[in-house]
């Protein structure tokens, strides 16, 4: 007997690619004669976390490849692309630079370098605007315009023959940082202490977000870079297997794994529920360990290190060639796109060239989001650029929007963000000492520091109450005086 699925993120797949059911699901045991049974029943029964929500996809073009954008004519390059130090300018005003070259410097161990994305000379190093509305010391480049995709500035390297400590030293030269949107430091994420040994890496290939497909294409794509990414990430932290997690909705990113996967079975890749915030580390720890991270605690201190997909395809791909990140796979999306896809895009690169090369020219009252809608952080100026962080652009044209979504009213009590909160927190509680400004109670008592603003109390209050930029402003507050 022969069963079709259609994945919502691509075409119809056999049943014989679907993951094999999980042990426990004891229902599905001794049936011979159907096996695809057992993989559909598997795929409305996976493993997961408590509550969450499940929005509109909004994925399109997901049969679309990824494309290049063509060079701007200007880069901004923010020293601080990352959390930890600021890099330093190795460049200085006047000079010329070739793709690839390094042009700023790590500072410690909680920095990362900068590599030019295009070939070019400096124009500036000077505050310019970013993202979080901070004017940052950029580096201003001045694009040549016989500039081509190929890296002129690059130092291959056997990484087979490489310790964990050289290993990790070359992820920082680099320049990787976590490109799911965090942007820690990868080299510093790798870099566990002795008194936590790993064990199991997961790979976070969930891009739960609505709208973002760009690590989707990825994995569909650069498999190989993926799987030589994942072996990098291993032997630097010492673990001896890891798990890729895909959402369910993406089976034919699971069927492109599959023929790279290595026969010992020390990668393996797994499917999970689609549901949001799947892709959060403590919800995909969750889901495919069935372990929970205490409160206050890390992933490392149960022997466990998450990486994201786009980071470690990355990885696989530039640490032999020994060549820097300068650019990553950004999602255009939204109604004020008119070319939607999937995009290498230089870091730099600022909003107003991205849209006078793929923006919508009837789109003039627009809202742009750096991101997913969800998380997101929404910029008012074109000049903001695209960092290593930078994983979507996505377009809305202002008159579209609702204008019911921009009054608020009291809360009525309903539960819905109670149920919806995959922290098990009481953001009904939490909003209402907002706005009293009790923010040593919302720390103390209801524990705000266990939020991470995936947004879930906002999306479905029927009150319209921004619960989350509550809880943002509240942790902003309590920084300046004690860490939560």
């Amino acid at each position: 007997m022969s069963l079709t699925f259609h994945s919502e993120a691509g075409l119809a797949k056999d049943s014989s690619l679907l993951p094999a059911p999980s042990a426990q699901l004891s229902l599905t045991e001794g049936v011979r004669p159907f096996p695809g049974l057992a993989s559909l029943f598997s795929l409305w029964h996976r493993a997961s976390f408590a509550r969450g929500i499940h929005p509109d996809a909004h994925k399109d073009k997901l049969s679309d490849p990824i494309r290049h954008m063509p060079f701007p004519s200007k880069l901004v390059l923010p020293l601080a692309q990352h959390i930890g130090k600021p890099s330093l300018p190795l460049v200085t005003v006047g000079e010329e630079v070739m793709r690839g070259q390094p042009i700023a410097s790590a500072d410690g161990a909680m920095s990362v370098p900068i590599h030019a994305p295009a070939d070019g000379v400096v124009e500036a190093i000077t505050l310019m605007p970013t993202a979080r509305g901070t004017w940052t010391e950029s580096i201003v480049l001045r694009v040549y315009e016989a500039s081509t995709q190929e890296v002129r500035w690059s130092n291959p390297q056997d990484v087979e023959s490489l310790g964990p400590q050289q290993l990790i030293a070359a992820v920082q030269d680099c320049g990787m940082v976590g490109l799911g949107g965090a942007t820690f430091p990868s080299h510093a994420k790798l870099n566990v202490p002795e008194q936590h040994p790993i064990h199991t890496l997961i790979v976070n290939g969930c891009e739960c977000e609505p709208y973002l497909t760009c690590d989707y294409k990825l994995m569909r794509e650069r498999p190989q870079d993926l799987i030589a990414g994942t072996r990098i990430a291993m032997r630097a932290v010492g673990a001896a297997r890891a798990i890729i997690g895909v959402e369910d909705n993406k089976l034919d990113a699971l069927e492109a794994l599959r023929p790279h996967l290595p026969a010992d079975g020390s990668i393996t890749a797994r499917a999970v529920a689609t549901k949001y915030p799947q892709g959060a580390e403590k919800m995909l720890i969750k889901s495919l360990l069935g372990v929970d991270v205490p409160a206050g605690g890390l992933p490392m201190h149960l022997g466990i290190v998450v990486n994201n997909v786009g980071t470690l395809a990355l990885l696989g791909r530039l640490m032999p060639a020994g060549q820097g990140l300068i650019e990553r796979v950004v999602t255009l999306a939204g109604p004020g796109i008119k070319k939607p896809g999937d995009y290498w895009i230089p870091l730099g690169t600022t909003l107003r060239s991205v849209l006078e090369w793929a923006g919508e020219p009837s789109c003039t009252d627009r809202e742009i989001i750096l991101g997913g809608p969800m998380m997101g952080q929404a910029v008012t100026s074109l000049d903001v650029p695209v960092t290593k962080g930078t994983s979507g652009i996505l377009v809305f044209d202002k008159r579209m929007l609702d204008p019911i979504t921009r009054n608020s009213w009291a809360c009525i009590h309903c539960g819905e963000c109670v149920n919806a909160c995959p922290m098990g927190l009481n953001p009904t509680q939490l909003g209402m000492l907002a706005a009293k400004r009790e923010y040593d109670e919302m720390s103390d008592q209801f524990h705000l520091g266990d939020c991470f603003e995936c947004g879930c109390c906002t999306y479905v209050c029927p009150s319209h109450i921004p619960l989350v930029q509550q809880f943002k402003a509240a942790k902003a507050f309590l920084r300046e005086r004690k860490p939560l």
